[in-house]
């Protein structure tokens, strides 16, 4: 992996190109006294990594990036999150299989056994469920956030109240997601209570097939599922994927973003992940004097 160092501060027609409005709900603001214009203090690096990769480097074939700096979030993604992480992160350009995928989750495994991190478990999703459940129904971009949103935070009142209006299949789809956690049982359950559609059976069956291989891997690691987990869903466009240690907050978060990289003008597929290194020094084992 080739390191890359972005630059702290860029204007927001770059920084947040093509990431979403959570991303934007996290990026702090300023005006620069020079030009007049709004320049932002970065929340997230990949977003810089996908512009490297199209402009600066635009190389045919596999192109393998990494990080590690400091960002800044106006809003922490959870109650015991830093508002300045110290963001180390990998990114794999130009690979679309399964194997770009194997590659970003093992590699992430292997930094957190690297700094002694014991037990593990990782979570495996897909945006690609969603999308497959809500086929064919017509959303606005507030509807389709405050559905994941509601996914993702397990609150079926709410998911309820907005999948009002909706097919009989799609609200029953719906509820399904939002308990199917667990362990491996949950794809065979998700088979049976899902819409049978080409999106979400593709989507079941590759994270059986990361799973198969990670635990091949990783004999110790205990593999589980949350396919109503859609955070970040603007962002993610298939597997994604949270590892965890003791504590309850997610180490590692990751996935692929092949539509990260379309408004630099190359949508290339893209697969990696991210970490903050003051979090990982917290519960990793004190090094020897």
């Amino acid at each position: 992996f080739e390191l890359v160092v972005p630059p702290l501060l860029e204007h927001l027609d770059s920084l947040l190109s093509g990431t979403g409005r959570e991303l934007d709900l996290r990026t702090f603001k300023l005006v620069d006294q020079l030009s007049g214009r709004t320049p932002g203090r970065r929340a997230d690096t990949t977003p810089q990594a996908a512009r490297i990769d199209a402009h600066l480097l635009n190389r045919d074939g596999v192109t393998r990036l990494c990080y590690c700096g400091p960002v800044l979030h106006a809003r922490a993604t959870s109650v015991a999150a830093s508002r300045e992480p110290l963001q180390f992160g990998a990114e794999i350009f130009g690979h679309a299989g399964l194997e770009a995928d194997l590659e970003a989750a093992e590699l992430a495994l292997d930094c957190l056994q690297a700094a002694g991190v014991q037990p593990l478990v990782i979570d495996l999703a897909d945006a690609r469920v969603l999308r497959g459940v809500l086929a064919g129904v017509v959303l606005d971009a507030a509807g389709l956030q405050n559905l994941a949103q509601a996914l993702a935070q397990k609150d079926t009142a709410a998911l309820q109240e907005l999948a009002r209006g909706l097919g009989e299949e799609t609200r029953q789809a719906l509820q399904a997601l939002s308990r199917l956690y667990g362990g491996s049982e949950v794809l065979a359950v998700a088979a049976r209570e899902l819409p049978r559609r080409p999106l979400v059976r593709q989507a079941l069956e590759e994270l059986g097939w990361l799973a198969t291989h990670l635990e091949r891997s990783f004999p110790h690691l205990r593999v589980g599922f949350d396919l109503g987990d859609m955070g970040g869903y603007g962002y993610y466009s298939g597997m994604r994927f949270a590892i965890y240690g003791a504590a309850t907050d997610a180490l590692v978060r990751g996935g692929r973003y092949d539509e990260v990289g379309a408004v630099f003008g190359r949508n290339r597929p893209a697969v990696g992940f991210s970490l903050d290194l003051k979090a990982l020094a917290e519960v990793a084992p004190a090094p020897s004097a």
